[in-house]
């Protein structure tokens, strides 16, 4: 069940002022742009948010591993790639820093539950993950955002996102495919895949904290 949706304050503070926060709302009409051009977009409110479920074709990236980007190529089994776009309720800009589940269910059944990592994209930022499923659908569709932890400045506006939240989309029919980009280069294992053999989208934001503590350690290794 969708979460009733709330209004996250958006008043002139000593943080922020009316023409500042003009400029935050115009940041949001902008990200909002970007998702409409998206198409195929489902969209509600819900708590203090704006929650989108948009999928397209399974598709590669690159990522950090051990000191350079590799590709990861979309892997044989991957149909589909799920995308979850969340945006404040109150500004529309997204929202970065979540932790974001989403479940597909056919006929009451699950068939992928899974969380989606945050994902860098030339003009819509988002959470997402290839999966592999039986079919296009349709399937209901529901995405869990648990309260962050990151700090939040201003006295006033500061106090928003403090509840988890449930977005739901009923009937949802999927494009499958797979994009494939053998122009990518220097190319790794191939990206994971929930409900595949390549195992669950965290993979990404576990290799990506690997990474982080290695380049950590090097930075803080003694030079000759």
């Amino acid at each position: 069940m969708t979460t009733q949706a709330t209004d996250p304050p958006m008043r002139v503070s000593s943080e922020a002022s009316d023409e500042q926060l003009r400029m935050a709302s115009g940041q949001g009409e902008a990200y909002g742009k970007a998702l409409r051009a998206a198409g195929t977009a489902a969209t509600c409110r819900a708590g203090d948010y704006l929650v989108a479920f948009v999928n397209d074709e399974a598709e590669g990236a690159y990522e950090w591993d051990e000191g350079e980007l590799v590709w990861r190529e979309a892997s044989p089994d991957a149909n589909v790639h799920l995308e979850v776009a969340i945006a404040d309720g109150a500004d529309g800009r997204f929202v970065p820093g979540l932790t974001v589940h989403v479940d597909l269910a056919q006929d009451g059944h699950s068939v992928v539950s899974t969380e989606l990592p945050f994902l860098w994209h030339p003009y819509l930022y988002h959470y997402g993950g290839n999966a592999a499923l039986p079919g296009t659908g349709p399937y209901d569709v529901t995405v869990r955002i648990a309260p962050p932890r990151f700090m939040r400045h201003d006295p006033v506006n500061g106090q928003r996102y403090t509840q988890p939240v449930e977005a739901t989309f009923t009937g949802v029919q999927l494009a499958n495919g797979r994009k494939a980009s053998p122009q990518a280069q220097p190319r790794g294992a191939d990206a994971p895949t929930a409900g595949g053999a390549g195992g669950l989208p965290e993979d990404w934001s576990a290799a990506a904290s690997r990474a982080r503590t290695t380049d950590d350690l090097r930075a803080r290794a003694p030079h000759d």
